[in-house]
């Protein structure tokens, strides 16, 4: 707990003065924890080695994460072409390398290409506009304040196991608890801010970031328990990698984005 605790400090006084000044400062430190998860990814699925694999990913990266350029080639091309396209560079180096490289690799690495790319262009994007910071901060409290809230109440009360073929430590308790606090911290939010978030959607905004938000988590321990690995990476201590530490936030991001949770920004 120390280390995290010591880890959490270091790394989150950066990250918070990266979000407040926005722009071009906060994508660049996205765009490089982008590239940073993607080579935990090809790691974790015992291809890091392969170059061509990782140019294509990173290519694919670098077009998605930054929401600029994507606006730009969108203009052009519909977004579904892009996608398609990656998709296909992909595809195309399966025929190259005469099958070393193959199908389900390249759909692994198109997979999280998509899963990373757009988590982290929508948490570019939820900053842009003018409350962006607002929005930004809510969405990221609500999600760390119910991974510590159920955290610690699974904890005090936890007894009920939440999903223990994926996640034996999470109850059903801790889970609840985290959804509480989520609200809670809406509702503040809220208040501070009555003219851009009323206390019910504010409500219904805790709830949803809270459940998304740990499905976000259980979805990244289902994966790593498929490969037999505790942590992504070792660059946070404490933590794991970077794909360990934003599981949530790639997620719940995209989610209130696509589904129009968030109000009008």
């Amino acid at each position: 707990m120390k280390q995290r605790i010591i880890t959490g400090v270091l790394a989150g006084v950066p990250f918070l003065a990266f979000l407040y000044f926005g722009g071009y400062w906060y994508a660049t430190l996205l765009f490089v924890l982008a590239c940073i998860g993607y080579d935990e990814f090809m790691r974790m699925c015992g291809i890091a080695k392969n170059m061509p694999l990782r140019i294509i990913g990173l290519a694919g990266i670098f077009v998605l994460v930054d929401p600029w350029q994507l606006q730009w080639i969108a203009d052009n091309l519909p977004v579904q072409a892009i996608i398609w396209v990656i998709m296909l560079l992909f595809f195309v180096l399966t025929v190259t390398t005469k099958n070393k490289v193959t199908v389900d690799q390249v759909a692994l690495l198109f997979l999280a290409v998509v899963y990373i790319g757009y988590g982290f262009h929508y948490m570019i994007a939820t900053r842009m506009p003018e409350q962006g910071l607002f929005w930004t901060c809510l969405v990221f409290i609500c999600i760390w304040i119910t991974d510590s809230g159920a955290y610690f109440t699974g904890r005090a009360i936890g007894k009920t196991p939440l999903w223990p073929a994926i996640s034996p430590k999470k109850t059903v308790e801790g889970a609840l608890g985290g959804v509480v606090l989520s609200v809670i911290a809406a509702i503040l939010f809220a208040l501070a801010k009555p003219e851009l978030l009323s206390v019910g959607r504010a409500v219904s905004l805790g709830i949803v970031i809270a459940i998304v938000g740990q499905m976000g988590d259980l979805i990244q321990s289902a994966y790593k328990r498929v490969k037999g690995i505790k942590d992504t990476g070792n660059l946070l201590p404490g933590h794991g990698g970077v794909l360990d530490r934003v599981d949530s936030w790639l997620i719940v991001f995209p989610f209130v984005n696509l589904l129009s949770v968030l109000p009008s920004m």
